[in-house]
Order: C-alpha cells, then structure tokens, then sequence
C-alpha cells in the first residue's frame, strides 16, 4: 500500500484483519483498493442502491456523483438518470448506509436507501407520473386563460379591442397576476424549491433554469402592472403568458418524459411479473398453498399442469414439458422428469409434477437474471465520460450566456431594448436542455439490455455492450460451446492379445473417476452392455493429455496420442487407424495397459443445431470466427470445415487457452470468447469480452461479460446485434442532444435578429426542449423492437 501514491503510512493488523491506512489525498482510497485486490487481497466493501429525487439534468447526476465520492470511505459511485437510481460502493467500520443517504439529502437530494421489493419502485414510479399529470392539468387550466387573454389581443385587433372595452387592459393584466401566480407557487413551485437552493449552493441544475427564466418573465410583469413608472417608457410590458405556459410545457414534458421512462424498464418488470405468487408446498402430509416468500429450501412442491413454478428446485416425481422461453428465450418446452432441474417461473405444460426446492428468493435463477440486468442496465459507457465533463459545467455557462445575452440586447438592441432583452434571456435560460444530455446514454442501456434479456441474453458487465460492438474475432471453444458436448463412444480398434469388454472394463473404471465429457462417453458405453466397473488406484490427470491408474493391478493408460509419445509407447498401426478417425472428424483416444499399446477408441461429438447457422451469420457481420480445441488437427480441421470456420487453433492445452487469445489480441484484434467449462473461464476473463454459455458451468459464468440463457450459438449473433444497435443509438441520442443545445441556444440569443428579424418566443423554447428530452426517449425506445431473429442456413 505505501507504493500508491498520497500514502504516507500503513498498519495491518493480523488478528482483526484489518488494515489502517494515512493518505494526503482523500481521492488516494480508490487506488487503495484496487491495490489490494491486485495483491490478492481484496478489502470488504458494501453497495447501496438509493432512490434518489430531484435529479432532474445531467448536470444533476454530476453534482450526485461528486457530492458522493467526497465521503469518506466511498470507493465509486454512479448515478442514474434514467432510473432515478445512484449505486454505491463504500468500505470501513464507521459508514453506513442510511449516512450516505443523509448526506445526499442534506445536499438538496432526497435520498432513500432502494427497498430490495421491486414491485414499491414500480408504485413510487406510477405516484409521480400520476402527480406530473395532475400538476399539469392544474396548471394548463390556469395558464390557458392568461395565454388566450395575452396572445389573442396580440393576434387579433378585434379580440384586444373587446377586453379592452369590457374587461379593461389593466383588469386584464391584474386577472394574468392572478393567475400566474397560481401556475407558478402551485404546480410551479417544485422549480423554485429545488432551483433557487442548487443556484445558492453554486451548483445549478435545469431546475434553475426554469426557476430563473420563469421569475425573471413573472418579475419584470409584476413591476410592469404594479409600478411601471419604474421602468423606461415603452417598456411596460407583461409576460404572464411566458411564464405560465412555460411551466405548463415543461411539467407536461416531464409527465411524458416519466412516462416514457417506465418504458425504458418494462423489461425488469416484465421479469419480475413472471414470478408466481404462491406455491402448493406439501407441509407434514398436507397440501397447502404458500406465498412465495414463505417457501423454504427443501420443501416439497407439488405443480399443477399449466402453473408457474413458484422456486428453483430438482424434480422428485412425474413427468412434464416445461416453457422456459422466459429465461432462455427458447420457444420449444424441454421435458422434465426424476432428477431434471426446473427454474422459478416457467410454466408447467400438461403433466404433474413434484418437485423439491433448492434455491429460493434471491437466490433462484429469475431473482439472479433481474439483478444482473439492474446492474448491467446501471452502468457507465466509457461513451458517457464526455457527457459528464461537459454537464459539469453545462447550467453555469448557460447562465452566463444568458446575461451575455440581455447584456448585449439591452446596450446594442432595438427599442425597447430592455423587453428584448428579457425575452432573449429567458428563452437561453428556458431552452438550454442537458436533460437530452443526461439521457442520451443511460436508457439506450436499460433499453438495449432489457431487450437482450427477453432474448436469453444476459450482459453482466454494462460496459460489455460498448465492447462487445468493437470486437472483429468470435474465438469459440469447440467441446460443449460448437459441439453438444455429450459425445458418444463410435469406434473401437484393438491390438492382439486384448479382448474388448476386458479394455473397456478397465478404461471404463479409470475413465469414471473423471469429468471430461469424453470420460462420461467411455462408462456409458460400459453401462449399456452392463459391464461391471472396478475401483481405480492412484488415479492421475495429465491436464491436457489423458488419465492413468491402477485397475485390478494393472496399469491403465488413456488419452491423446502426444500422452503415448510422451510415456514413450509404440502405437504402430493404430496412429495410423486413429489419423483415419481424424480426418473424419472423430476425436481418436488411445489407451496402453501395462506399458502397451491396446486400442484406440473412437469418439464423436455432434455438432451443436444451429452452431453452423451462427458462424455463416457471424462472417456475412464482417466478424472473424475461429476454433480452439485440444483436439489434434486433423479432427479439429474436419470440424471446423463442417460448421464453415476457416481458422483452427488446435492441440491446445487447458492452460493455453488464454496464451491463444492473448496471441490474437497482441495481433491487434478485438476478441470474443466464448466458452462453458471451468478451464474456459480464466481465458473469458482475458478476452475483450467472455460470452458464457448458460448451460455451462457457474465458474465459467462468473468469469463472462455476457451469458446466453440457451445452448444456441445463434444467441452469440444476438449479443452482438444488440451492441451494435444500442451504441449506435446512443451515438444518435448523444448527436441529437449536442447539436440540440449548439444550434438553438445561439437562436435563442438572437443570433437571426439582425439577418431575418427573428426573436425566439420563451414558450417555444420551452416547447422545444420539452421535446428534445422526449425524442431521445423516443429514439432509445425503438430498441425493444429490435430485431434478434437469426435466419436457419439451409
């Protein structure tokens, strides 16, 4: 730790497990961290999700992030927009979390720590649209009077000339002042009570925008109606109108904006609608019907035909085909019987079955695949880092804009200067939009991972979406991932002097002590001709090359052909047998016995259903597919030759794995991996990016970026066509949100006054920025209709 720069000292403590660190610099605890978990040891930290309000801009999500990160003790944190949502991670003895919500709070965000029940988060998200709405039609009924009152005499002569004759002009102006102020410290009063705070504290958020534009207009006619003597003649004039129709298009902005939002996250919704609310659980002989939170581990379910399975769990008894389309996007139901695993909240088909539970709450597969999309759907694009250092002070140039802006009306500006002025000012405050900016990014995110998720497909790591679109090299893993990964015992040649139940009797009893799916194929065809297997001695994997033990004191050799001229035995005409199984695509096995060489076995491996459809569709993406196998060339190139792949790496050891992708990352490619054993997972770690088959195992897992739910290859052409249309669409939002803010703002100012005599209205411009926070919702919505369908190659 004191190699980290800002470290002064460093004290560990053994018994405690504990470490005391000094640092000058408070920003030194991140880097800290990190060198622990580079030394191996990793400190204990903690995460929080809270609910936060009043986050209402990209620069809002800046001020959160900062005000976070300055707490002692807080490694990271980052704030959501979309969801309303900042993740933390903090460390240490003396911080929990309802402080950090305190001190988010006391910074002028209302802070909560998230409760873990989704279905309140989706409540909380229904009350404020329902009070955006109600906000917006309280104001739009008191603000339609003032807009018809003021524009209508400016429209139409007539109409001026009949208030003028029955209500009178300054009647007229005192009934606006009414009314405005009504609009304003009613549904308006959410602008002044955030926006004025944020402006005091020197941290300035859209809020002030809104709270500066619409007081400056309500001010100027408050003095125009009351004392106008105070005001340069002829320029007594009011912006009633102004300032109550702004209020009323951005709180209807918003309500649409809150409403598109919960769009953004149907998928998470969707997900958790799919859990069953109770179970039949049998308790002491007796059927009877729980909710689901009240389902324990072991219990014994029973499941109706056409019910949900309440809980993950293995089947005891009965037979069923199960729709698990859900959770791996496979429409065709798998049956289910003794022993099969079934997942909470497929949908039984038409026989019974009962079951016991082996992981409930969060612990079942559907609570696990909503946390990885919450988490994946919460993260930062490296995309985003732009778009945090321009809203970081995108509300204060704008301010300063503003005053530019009347400045240069008021001294240079056509009579009445100080009116133009004031409208040009206000509409710069009004239409400056880092809404879009703040938007742009994060439901693109939750949008695209969402849809993925409907798919089987599972991105754990949010950033993997931006890479995974980068990446130009599919490295597959043949056995398991291309191929079935159940093989099946095909060819077995013998030398003189063995006879072939005794061989397989003895490879079958070495072969049963490993978890090679080779190994399993070797026992069943032992189990299928009900040959007994005996109990091996000094049993011994070669990683990478074969098996050994003593069987009935005989010393049993198995494994490829490199095992042989490593041990240093003849294999005569069967090398000769085995190249022919080869360049068949058989993957050829040879087993010695005391020494000997005694037969060579033949074993194949399918091809996985839809593995050649995937490759042809990877190459016509302009995508390089390549295999590695341990298998020897001549299979590997048989193989590769079926499924269309034109690049073999082959003879690679468990261990070289990661060598090889490293080898095709030193060339300067973007690689993707994807694999799913245990001896896959240290090279899904080392790719660009680990893509896990969900069938696989649940290191492999740990180790990707992106799990398909499903065997289907075809899911790889899916993760890929979701990153690149999702990072497309933001760079569109992103386009959309900056060009937005670089050529209105400048309108706003009046830049086409002096050229077509062209003055911006403020409620124009609060129209237009209502609607630039609506379009880049609009855009990243168009995701859940993308289209993932990988057509069958003939």
């Amino acid at each position: 730790m004191l190699a980290v720069d800002g470290v002064t000292d460093a004290s560990v403590n053994l018994a405690q497990e504990s470490a005391t660190v000094s640092f000058v610099e408070s920003n030194a605890l991140s880097p800290v961290i990190a060198a622990l978990s580079d030394a191996g040891y990793p400190a204990r930290t903690q995460s929080v999700v809270l609910d936060v309000q009043g986050m209402s801009c990209a620069s809002c999500v800046g001020r959160i992030e900062k005000t976070l990160l300055n707490i002692d003790g807080v490694t990271s944190a980052s704030a959501n927009l979309a969801t309303g949502t900042a993740d933390v991670r903090f460390t240490g003895t003396t911080l929990n979390t309802s402080a950090i919500a305190g001190i988010l709070t006391d910074a002028g965000y209302a802070s909560s720590v998230r409760d873990e029940q989704s279905g309140q988060n989706s409540d909380h998200r229904a009350d404020q649209i329902a009070q955006l709405k109600r906000s917006t039609l309280i104001a739009a009924i008191f603000a339609i009077p003032v807009f018809i009152l003021e524009m209508g005499s400016h429209l139409f002569p007539a109409f001026r000339e009949l208030i003028t004759t029955t209500l009178g002009a300054t009647n007229s102006h005192y009934v606006q002042f009414l009314l405005t102020t009504v609009v304003l410290f009613g549904p308006g009063l959410q602008f002044y009570r955030t926006g004025f705070p944020a402006l005091i504290r020197g941290a300035p958020t859209m809020n002030s925008l809104v709270a500066l534009g619409t007081s400056a207009a309500y001010a100027f006619s408050v003095v125009s109606t009351f004392t106008p003597n105070l005001l340069p003649d002829g320029t007594a004039n009011v912006y009633y109108e102004a300032a109550a129709v702004i209020v009323v298009l951005i709180l209807f902005g918003r309500y649409l904006e809150a409403r598109a939002k919960g769009r953004t996250g149907s998928a998470i919704q969707k997900l958790i609608g799919l859990q069953a609310k109770t179970g039949r659980v049998e308790r002491d002989d007796v059927i009877v019907d729980l909710e689901i939170d009240q389902i324990v581990q072991g219990d014994k379910i029973h499941v109706r035909p056409g019910e949900k399975f309440p809980v993950d769990g293995i089947v005891l008894a009965g037979q069923s085909f199960v729709d698990e389309s859900m959770i791996t996007g496979e429409p065709i139901p798998v049956e289910k019987q003794t022993d099969a695993h079934v997942s909470g909240g497929t949908i039984n088909g038409t026989g019974s079955l009962t079951y016991r539970a082996t992981a409930v709450g969060k612990d079942t597969l559907l609570a696990q695949i909503v946390t990885m999309v919450e988490q994946a759907q919460g993260a930062k694009l490296p995309i985003q880092g732009l778009v945090d250092q321009i809203s970081a002070w995108f509300v204060p140039v704008v301010i300063l804009i503003a005053f530019i802006t009347m400045a240069v009306w008021f001294a240079v500006g056509p009579e009445p200067s100080l009116s133009y002025a004031l409208v040009a000012g206000v509409a710069v405050l009004i239409i400056a939009c880092p809404c879009a900016m703040g938007l742009a990014t994060p439901t693109s995110i939750m949008v695209g991972t969402g849809t993925a998720a409907s798919k089987g497909v599972l991105f754990r790591q949010g950033d993997a979406l931006q890479r995974l679109q980068g990446v130009d090299t599919i490295a597959f893993d043949k056995t398991g991932t291309l191929t079935q990964g159940a093989p099946e015992l095909t060819h077995f040649e013998l030398t003189n002097g063995f006879s072939e139940e005794d061989v397989l009797v003895l490879i079958a009893s070495v072969e049963a002590l490993s978890e090679h799916p080779i190994s399993d194929a070797i026992v069943r065809a032992a189990t299928a001709r009900d040959l007994p297997t005996r109990e091996p001695e000094n049993f011994l994997s070669h990683t990478g090359y074969g098996v050994q033990a003593l069987v009935d004191g005989r010393d049993v050799l198995i494994g490829a052909d490199r095992l042989m001229s490593r041990e240093n035995i003849p294999m005569g005409q069967l090398l000769e047998k085995g190249e022919a199984l080869a360049e068949q695509g058989i993957t050829p096995l040879y087993a010695a016995i005391d020494g000997q060489l005694a037969a060579v076995i033949g074993v194949t491996d399918p091809i996985k259903e839809g593995a050649v459809t995937a490759v042809r569709t990877l190459q016509k993406m302009g995508l390089t597919p390549v295999m590695i196998t341990g298998d020897n060339a001549l299979t590997a190139r048989n193989i590769a030759d079926e499924l269309g792949i034109d690049r073999v790496i082959a003879g690679v050891l468990p261990g070289g794995k990661v060598n090889t992708v490293q080898d095709l990352q030193t060339n300067g490619q973007h690689v993707a991996f994807v694999g799913d054993g245990i001896n896959d997972a240290p090279a899904l770690a080392t790719a660009d990016v680990g893509i896990a088959i969900g069938t696989g195992t649940d290191v492999a897992i740990e180790a990707a970026d992106v799990v398909l739910m499903s065997g289907d290859l075809k899911g790889v052409v899916s993760a890929i066509n979701v990153s690149q249309q999702t990072i497309r669409n933001i760079k569109q939002n992103l386009f959309w949100a900056f060009a937005y803010n670089i050529l209105l703002i400048p309108i706003a100012a009046g830049v086409l006054y002096p050229f077509y005599g062209i003055v911006l209205s403020p409620m124009l411009a609060a129209a237009a920025m209502s609607l630039s926070s609506i379009f880049v919702l609009a855009n990243a919505l168009r995701l859940r209709w993308i289209n993932t369908r990988v057509e069958s190659t003939p």
